[in-house]
Protein backbone atom coordinates (compact mmCIF):
# COMPACT_ATOMS: atom_id res chain seq x y z
CA UNK A 1 0.00 0.00 0.00
CA UNK A 2 1.31 3.56 -0.68
CA UNK A 3 0.32 6.06 1.92
CA UNK A 4 0.37 10.12 0.61
CA UNK A 5 0.64 11.93 3.82
CA UNK A 6 -1.57 15.72 3.80
CA UNK A 7 2.39 17.89 3.86
CA UNK A 8 1.66 17.21 -0.16
CA UNK A 9 -1.17 19.50 -0.71
CA UNK A 10 -3.30 21.13 -3.31
CA UNK A 11 -5.60 24.22 -3.72
CA UNK A 12 -6.34 23.56 -7.45
CA UNK A 13 -6.25 20.63 -9.36
CA UNK A 14 -3.64 21.22 -12.40
CA UNK A 15 -2.39 19.24 -15.62
CA UNK A 16 0.90 21.20 -13.94
CA UNK A 17 0.93 19.59 -10.49
CA UNK A 18 3.78 17.52 -9.54
CA UNK A 19 2.89 13.81 -8.19
CA UNK A 20 3.15 13.34 -5.20
CA UNK A 21 3.39 9.69 -5.70
CA UNK A 22 3.01 7.09 -8.49
CA UNK A 23 1.12 3.79 -8.96
CA UNK A 24 -0.19 1.01 -10.72
CA UNK A 25 -3.86 0.37 -11.46
CA UNK A 26 -5.19 -1.41 -8.65
CA UNK A 27 -2.74 -0.20 -5.62
CA UNK A 28 -4.55 0.37 -2.65
CA UNK A 29 -3.57 4.17 -1.46
CA UNK A 30 -4.07 5.96 1.76
CA UNK A 31 -4.67 9.62 1.68
CA UNK A 32 -4.07 11.76 4.75
CA UNK A 33 -5.67 14.71 4.80
CA UNK A 34 -5.99 18.51 6.69
CA UNK A 35 -9.42 19.55 6.87
CA UNK A 36 -10.91 22.48 4.73
CA UNK A 37 -9.41 25.45 7.12
CA UNK A 38 -6.16 23.83 6.68
CA UNK A 39 -5.89 23.26 10.50
CA UNK A 40 -6.47 26.68 11.15
CA UNK A 41 -9.62 26.56 13.35
CA UNK A 42 -8.23 24.20 15.52
CA UNK A 43 -6.77 26.05 18.20
CA UNK A 44 -8.74 27.75 21.21
CA UNK A 45 -9.33 31.18 19.71
CA UNK A 46 -9.18 31.24 16.26
CA UNK A 47 -11.75 33.35 14.18
CA UNK A 48 -11.73 33.99 11.17
CA UNK A 49 -10.29 37.77 11.88
CA UNK A 50 -7.01 35.55 11.22
CA UNK A 51 -8.10 32.53 8.61
CA UNK A 52 -6.09 32.80 5.70
CA UNK A 53 -8.30 32.17 2.85
CA UNK A 54 -5.69 31.10 0.52
CA UNK A 55 -5.35 27.92 2.21
CA UNK A 56 -8.88 26.87 2.21
CA UNK A 57 -10.28 23.30 0.91
CA UNK A 58 -6.45 21.37 0.76
CA UNK A 59 -6.42 18.74 -1.37
CA UNK A 60 -4.14 15.61 -0.38
CA UNK A 61 -2.08 14.47 -3.62
CA UNK A 62 -2.01 14.17 -6.57
CA UNK A 63 -1.28 10.68 -7.44
CA UNK A 64 0.12 9.30 -11.16
CA UNK A 65 -1.69 6.24 -12.12
CA UNK A 66 0.05 4.83 -14.33
CA UNK A 67 -0.89 4.10 -18.03
CA UNK A 68 -3.69 6.36 -17.45
CA UNK A 69 -3.92 8.52 -20.72
CA UNK A 70 -7.17 11.51 -21.74
CA UNK A 71 -10.40 9.39 -22.65
CA UNK A 72 -9.81 6.78 -19.60
CA UNK A 73 -11.91 6.72 -16.68
CA UNK A 74 -10.32 6.01 -13.10
CA UNK A 75 -12.43 3.64 -11.07
CA UNK A 76 -12.15 5.15 -7.46
CA UNK A 77 -13.13 2.07 -4.72
CA UNK A 78 -13.39 4.31 -1.43
CA UNK A 79 -12.28 1.22 1.18
CA UNK A 80 -12.20 3.29 4.47
CA UNK A 81 -12.94 6.76 5.26
CA UNK A 82 -11.30 7.58 9.05
CA UNK A 83 -12.14 10.79 10.82
CA UNK A 84 -10.01 12.68 12.95
CA UNK A 85 -10.47 13.11 17.04
CA UNK A 86 -11.97 17.08 15.86
CA UNK A 87 -14.30 19.10 13.86
CA UNK A 88 -15.00 22.15 12.99
CA UNK A 89 -18.86 23.86 12.16
CA UNK A 90 -19.41 27.47 11.87
CA UNK A 91 -22.80 29.30 10.23
CA UNK A 92 -23.32 33.03 10.33
CA UNK A 93 -23.96 36.17 8.75
CA UNK A 94 -21.12 36.58 6.53
CA UNK A 95 -20.67 32.86 5.48
CA UNK A 96 -22.50 31.56 2.27
CA UNK A 97 -25.38 29.54 1.88
CA UNK A 98 -28.69 30.16 2.41
CA UNK A 99 -28.99 30.35 6.29
CA UNK A 100 -26.14 33.82 5.45
CA UNK A 101 -28.99 36.04 5.95
CA UNK A 102 -31.14 34.81 8.39
CA UNK A 103 -28.41 35.00 11.55
CA UNK A 104 -27.13 38.39 13.04
CA UNK A 105 -23.34 36.63 13.24
CA UNK A 106 -20.95 34.07 12.66
CA UNK A 107 -20.70 31.31 15.39
CA UNK A 108 -18.09 28.49 15.20
CA UNK A 109 -17.93 25.17 16.93
CA UNK A 110 -14.71 22.52 18.09
CA UNK A 111 -16.45 19.11 18.36
CA UNK A 112 -15.40 16.08 19.46
CA UNK A 113 -15.56 13.37 17.37
CA UNK A 114 -15.39 9.91 19.43
CA UNK A 115 -17.03 6.65 19.99
CA UNK A 116 -18.58 6.96 16.19
CA UNK A 117 -20.56 10.24 16.97
CA UNK A 118 -19.82 13.57 17.22
CA UNK A 119 -20.56 15.74 20.56
CA UNK A 120 -22.44 18.25 19.52
CA UNK A 121 -23.04 18.99 23.91
CA UNK A 122 -23.12 15.90 26.49
CA UNK A 123 -26.68 15.75 25.61
CA UNK A 124 -26.43 15.93 21.81
CA UNK A 125 -24.80 13.19 20.22
CA UNK A 126 -24.98 12.52 16.12
CA UNK A 127 -23.77 9.73 14.60
CA UNK A 128 -20.91 10.06 11.88
CA UNK A 129 -21.98 9.98 8.23
CA UNK A 130 -18.11 10.29 6.92
CA UNK A 131 -17.73 11.76 3.10
CA UNK A 132 -14.98 13.04 1.28
CA UNK A 133 -15.98 16.68 -0.14
CA UNK A 134 -13.50 17.17 -3.01
CA UNK A 135 -11.93 14.42 -4.81
CA UNK A 136 -10.73 14.81 -8.96
CA UNK A 137 -8.30 14.35 -11.41
CA UNK A 138 -6.63 16.99 -13.09
CA UNK A 139 -8.43 19.44 -15.98
CA UNK A 140 -6.95 19.20 -19.71
CA UNK A 141 -5.92 23.16 -19.53
CA UNK A 142 -6.30 25.60 -16.68
CA UNK A 143 -6.28 25.04 -13.49
CA UNK A 144 -9.34 24.48 -11.24
CA UNK A 145 -9.73 25.71 -7.10
CA UNK A 146 -10.34 23.21 -4.91
CA UNK A 147 -13.01 25.48 -3.83
CA UNK A 148 -14.68 24.64 -7.08
CA UNK A 149 -16.61 21.50 -8.77
CA UNK A 150 -16.28 20.80 -12.73
CA UNK A 151 -16.68 17.53 -14.55
CA UNK A 152 -12.80 16.92 -13.23
CA UNK A 153 -14.55 15.94 -9.88
CA UNK A 154 -13.47 18.88 -7.23
CA UNK A 155 -15.69 20.19 -4.57
CA UNK A 156 -18.96 18.35 -5.40
CA UNK A 157 -19.70 17.87 -1.70
CA UNK A 158 -21.98 15.33 -2.84
CA UNK A 159 -22.83 12.95 0.50
CA UNK A 160 -22.77 9.61 -1.21
CA UNK A 161 -19.12 9.94 -1.85
CA UNK A 162 -18.37 7.74 0.64
CA UNK A 163 -17.01 4.58 2.24
CA UNK A 164 -18.25 1.91 0.01
CA UNK A 165 -19.20 3.57 -3.08
CA UNK A 166 -17.35 3.43 -6.39
CA UNK A 167 -16.45 7.07 -8.40
CA UNK A 168 -15.69 6.76 -11.93
CA UNK A 169 -13.58 9.83 -13.20
CA UNK A 170 -12.55 11.06 -16.33
CA UNK A 171 -8.84 11.47 -17.23
CA UNK A 172 -7.78 14.29 -19.04
CA UNK A 173 -4.23 14.37 -18.47
CA UNK A 174 -1.21 11.56 -18.38
CA UNK A 175 -1.50 9.53 -14.83
CA UNK A 176 -4.62 11.24 -13.61
CA UNK A 177 -3.22 13.15 -10.97
CA UNK A 178 -6.13 12.31 -8.54
CA UNK A 179 -6.29 14.50 -5.16
CA UNK A 180 -8.85 14.79 -2.10
CA UNK A 181 -9.68 15.93 0.97
CA UNK A 182 -12.33 18.58 2.73
CA UNK A 183 -13.67 14.99 4.18
CA UNK A 184 -16.92 15.86 6.17
CA UNK A 185 -17.99 14.10 10.10
CA UNK A 186 -21.22 14.84 8.71
CA UNK A 187 -22.99 16.86 6.37
CA UNK A 188 -26.82 17.70 5.66
CA UNK A 189 -27.99 17.52 1.96
CA UNK A 190 -27.71 20.74 -0.06
CA UNK A 191 -24.89 22.15 2.29
CA UNK A 192 -27.31 24.90 3.40
CA UNK A 193 -25.53 26.73 5.96
CA UNK A 194 -21.67 27.04 5.24
CA UNK A 195 -20.32 23.41 5.50
CA UNK A 196 -20.49 20.06 7.44
CA UNK A 197 -18.42 19.30 10.29
CA UNK A 198 -15.14 19.91 8.77
CA UNK A 199 -12.33 17.31 9.85
CA UNK A 200 -9.45 15.54 9.40
CA UNK A 201 -8.79 12.15 8.48
CA UNK A 202 -7.50 9.55 5.88
CA UNK A 203 -9.14 7.61 2.81
CA UNK A 204 -8.20 4.01 1.82
CA UNK A 205 -9.09 3.58 -1.96
CA UNK A 206 -7.99 1.42 -4.83
CA UNK A 207 -7.59 3.22 -7.66
CA UNK A 208 -7.94 1.03 -11.05
CA UNK A 209 -8.25 2.19 -14.77
CA UNK A 210 -10.85 1.88 -17.25
CA UNK A 211 -9.50 2.66 -21.04
CA UNK A 212 -10.99 4.95 -23.24
CA UNK A 213 -14.46 5.13 -22.14
CA UNK A 214 -14.29 8.35 -22.79
CA UNK A 215 -17.48 9.66 -20.47
CA UNK A 216 -16.42 13.09 -19.51
CA UNK A 217 -18.03 14.02 -16.63
CA UNK A 218 -18.27 11.80 -12.79
CA UNK A 219 -20.16 8.50 -12.17
CA UNK A 220 -20.96 7.37 -8.72
CA UNK A 221 -21.88 4.08 -7.71
CA UNK A 222 -23.12 2.66 -4.19
CA UNK A 223 -24.26 -0.67 -3.93
CA UNK A 224 -27.96 0.27 -4.41
CA UNK A 225 -27.86 2.57 -7.07
CA UNK A 226 -26.06 4.81 -10.08
CA UNK A 227 -25.73 8.79 -9.71
CA UNK A 228 -24.96 11.12 -12.07
CA UNK A 229 -23.07 14.06 -10.14
CA UNK A 230 -23.01 17.86 -12.12
CA UNK A 231 -22.49 21.34 -12.11
CA UNK A 232 -23.87 24.61 -12.87
CA UNK A 233 -23.37 28.20 -11.85
CA UNK A 234 -26.99 27.43 -10.60
CA UNK A 235 -28.83 24.82 -9.40
CA UNK A 236 -31.02 24.75 -12.27
CA UNK A 237 -28.18 24.50 -14.40
CA UNK A 238 -26.84 21.61 -12.41
CA UNK A 239 -29.81 19.66 -11.98
CA UNK A 240 -30.72 19.54 -15.58
CA UNK A 241 -27.08 18.49 -16.33
CA UNK A 242 -27.45 15.73 -13.65
CA UNK A 243 -30.41 14.39 -15.48
CA UNK A 244 -29.73 14.40 -18.78
CA UNK A 245 -26.36 13.10 -18.15
CA UNK A 246 -27.96 9.54 -16.38
CA UNK A 247 -30.60 9.60 -19.50
CA UNK A 248 -27.62 9.47 -21.63
CA UNK A 249 -25.71 7.01 -19.47
CA UNK A 250 -28.47 4.78 -19.33
CA UNK A 251 -29.03 4.83 -23.12
CA UNK A 252 -25.87 4.79 -23.73
CA UNK A 253 -23.75 2.04 -21.55
CA UNK A 254 -27.13 -0.37 -21.40
CA UNK A 255 -28.89 0.52 -24.20
CA UNK A 256 -32.05 1.26 -23.06
CA UNK A 257 -34.42 2.70 -25.69
CA UNK A 258 -35.54 6.54 -24.93
CA UNK A 259 -39.00 6.10 -23.85
CA UNK A 260 -37.90 3.81 -20.91
CA UNK A 261 -34.60 5.45 -20.03
CA UNK A 262 -37.02 8.71 -19.72
CA UNK A 263 -39.97 6.25 -18.01
CA UNK A 264 -37.59 4.82 -15.84
CA UNK A 265 -36.48 8.27 -14.63
CA UNK A 266 -39.45 9.60 -13.84
CA UNK A 267 -41.24 7.01 -12.27
CA UNK A 268 -38.39 6.39 -9.93
CA UNK A 269 -35.34 8.49 -10.61
CA UNK A 270 -34.28 11.09 -7.62
CA UNK A 271 -32.83 14.33 -8.18
CA UNK A 272 -31.00 15.48 -5.28
CA UNK A 273 -29.24 19.03 -4.21
CA UNK A 274 -25.47 18.07 -3.37
CA UNK A 275 -24.05 21.33 -2.55
CA UNK A 276 -25.29 25.03 -3.03
CA UNK A 277 -22.34 27.26 -1.51
CA UNK A 278 -19.18 26.49 -3.89
CA UNK A 279 -18.33 28.85 -6.77
CA UNK A 280 -20.37 26.66 -9.18
CA UNK A 281 -23.81 24.68 -7.51
CA UNK A 282 -23.88 20.68 -7.68
CA UNK A 283 -26.87 18.19 -7.95
CA UNK A 284 -27.32 14.60 -8.22
CA UNK A 285 -29.59 12.22 -9.80
CA UNK A 286 -30.31 8.52 -8.50
CA UNK A 287 -31.68 5.42 -10.29
CA UNK A 288 -32.25 1.97 -8.25
CA UNK A 289 -29.84 -0.67 -9.98
CA UNK A 290 -32.54 -3.10 -8.31
CA UNK A 291 -35.47 -1.00 -10.67
CA UNK A 292 -32.97 -0.73 -13.54
CA UNK A 293 -32.27 -4.71 -13.12
CA UNK A 294 -36.06 -5.33 -13.89
CA UNK A 295 -35.91 -3.02 -17.36
CA UNK A 296 -32.88 -4.53 -18.53
CA UNK A 297 -34.54 -8.28 -18.19
CA UNK A 298 -37.77 -7.34 -20.00
CA UNK A 299 -36.74 -4.50 -22.77
CA UNK A 300 -34.89 -5.40 -25.50
CA UNK A 301 -31.82 -2.98 -26.03
CA UNK A 302 -31.92 -0.29 -28.57
CA UNK A 303 -28.74 -1.31 -30.33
Amino acid sequence: MIRISKEHVIHAHSPLDTPAAAADPGTVVEFETYDCFQGQMLPEGATYATYDRSLANPATGPLYINGAEPGDTLKITIQKVEVGPMGILDVGGSRSGALSGCLSRNYLKRLPVHDGHIWYTDQIRIPVRPMIGVIGTAPAEEPVSTRTPMNHGGNMDCTRIAEGSILYLPVFVKGGLLALGDLHAIMGEGEVGNCGVEISGNVTLRADLQKQTRRPWPLLETPDHWISIAYGDTLDIASEKAVRQMFCYLRQEYGLPEDDAGMLMEMSGDLITCQIVNPYKTARFEVSKKILAEFLENTEPCW
